[in-house]
This record gives structure tokens, sequence and C-alpha cells, in this order.
């Protein structure tokens, strides 16, 4: 499974599963491109992927900040992850709500349209959007606030029109859709899920031939424990 010539844009790769999805891009052999709100964490995710081995680059992108998506600079395109989303607890200001909402709705469609010209460009096109259990219809167990699910239901719904019209051009639109999980514990049945897992169902999904276009990853919750 290898990315040998194929440059890879991550959203969100400052830290956490951005950053764990940056750093499977880079290791198998993928130009990684990781963006997050600061220099510093940008810089920081492109190290550690070269330090493995890697190639990468570092650039400031603040999605819910429309001048810094439009200020974003890049020649070529194949894989897009929209990984980038600020996660919302049950207590918000009023200007947390805003954020999350611009960025994880408004900013992401910004940035895929606007790099929608260099994914065309490609042979191998992919959008990947990390968007979460709370964009799923009806499902309400996470404890996000009510602002992180509407952002999230937007995101879902302009994924789905996204891959509908994108197919005939061979864009795949590929989007996942996992409860609440932890970055780093065991993979076993009676676990959380972890982002590892959640790296590895978009690699996998990327790794397919073209004729497979797989829209969608949804996962069984952990069941309460008795």
């Amino acid at each position: 499974m290898t990315f040998d010539g194929r440059q890879v844009l991550v959203t969100g790769a400052g830290r956490d599963t951005g950053r764990k999805v940056a750093l499977a891009f880079g290791a198998r052999g993928a130009r990684v491109v990781a963006t997050a709100r600061t220099q510093t964490a940008a810089e920081e995710t492109a190290a550690l992927v070269r330090a493995a081995g890697g190639t990468a680059t570092a650039a400031v992108l603040d999605l819910a900040d429309s001048a810094s998506i439009e200020r974003l600079e890049l020649d070529r395109l194949d894989i897009l992850v929209n990984s980038g989303a600020r996660y919302l607890g049950p207590e918000a200001e009023p200007e947390d709500i805003t954020n999350t909402i611009a960025g994880a709705a408004t900013g992401t469609v910004l940035l895929t349209e606007r790099l929608l010209p260099l994914l065309r460009a490609s042979d191998r096109p992919d959008i990947v959007n990390l968007i979460s259990a709370a964009g799923e219809p009806g499902q309400h167990r996470s404890e996000a606030h009510a602002a992180f699910y509407a952002a999230k239901h937007a995101q879902a719904g302009y994924a789905e029109i996204l891959s509908a019209r994108l197919r005939p051009e061979g864009i795949r639109v590929i989007s996942l859709f996992p409860p609440d999980f932890v970055q780093d514990g065991p993979r076993d049945a009676s676990s959380n899920l972890t982002a590892a897992s959640v790296v590895d169902c978009i690699l996998f999904a990327v790794t397919q031939p073209r004729d497979c276009f797989i829209r969608a990853f949804h996962f069984e919750q952990l069941a309460p424990r008795p």
C-alpha cells in the first residue's frame, strides 16, 4: 500500500487524528501538505513526517477564515482529507459556536470548491471527509454541543450531493461517520474505536481500484457495559 508520487492535503493536521492521518500517508510515500491553524502546529507535523522518512510541507489554514483558505497556495493535488473540525463540548460560548460551524461546514465547502480544479487534473482524485456520527440522521449519542451536530449535518449533506455529482468525473467522495472515539487504546471488540482504526479505514478506501466508490463508513458504537 503505497502513495508514491501522490500529493495529499490534510486539514487539521496539527494534532490528534489529523496528525495521525498525515503521518500515515507520509509513511506510505505520499507528499503530504500538513495544514493547521498555526504555523507552529503545521511545522511540527511536517517535521514528524520527515523524521519518519516521508516528504511533507507545512501550511497555515484556518477553515473558519475564508481569507486563510484563499491564501493557500498549491500547484497539484490527488487526495484531499477534510479532517479539520473543531469539536464542541456541551458548554460553549457564542464565539465557539460560530467558529465550529464556520470551520466544519462553510470552511470545508469553500476549501473543497477551491481545490476541485486541482483534483480534476489528477488521474486518481479522492476527497475524504472525516465527519462524525453526529452527522447521521437520528443519532443522539454524542455529548457534543448541538451546534457541532448542526455543523456535521451540513458537512454530510454537502458530501452526499458532491459524491453523486462528481461520480461521472471519476472523483471519489468518501465520508466517515465515527462515533466519539479515543486517540489511543486497545483495538479489540470490547473497547472504544481508536483513531488508528479510523485512519486505517481512510487508507483502505483510497487504495481500492478506481471502479470502487465507497461512499461512506458507518460504525457500530460500543454498547454501555452492564
